[in-house]
């Protein structure tokens, strides 16, 4: 499973760990991920994603998952996210 946010598409970042001495060593910084279930209100479902908790804090920003995928670009988005997103969509459309 990789790591990285099926919402943002955020993933690891790489830097330097730096010692007291200066030395310097490669190391990863991770995602904060968490599996959680979010519900979408045009779909009345619920859905399992890996997020970012910074992910998370933007679904709530936006008003929930319909809002932030129909905001979302289509390259940040795993394959789950956009099929999600499509069916949102089409439910909306024949609404």
């Amino acid at each position: 499973m990789s790591r990285v946010c099926e919402l943002t598409g955020k993933g690891p970042m790489t830097g330097n760990n730096v010692s007291h001495a200066h030395n310097k060593t490669r190391r990863r910084f991770l995602p904060n991920l968490n599996e959680v279930t979010l519900i979408s209100d045009v779909l009345g479902r619920a859905f399992k994603f890996r997020v970012s908790a910074a992910g998370l804090r933007t679904v709530d920003h936006r008003g929930g998952l319909d809002n932030f995928l129909a905001k979302a670009r289509d390259a940040e988005l795993s394959d789950k996210a956009l099929k999600v997103k499509k069916e949102i969509e089409k439910a909306q459309a024949t609404a």
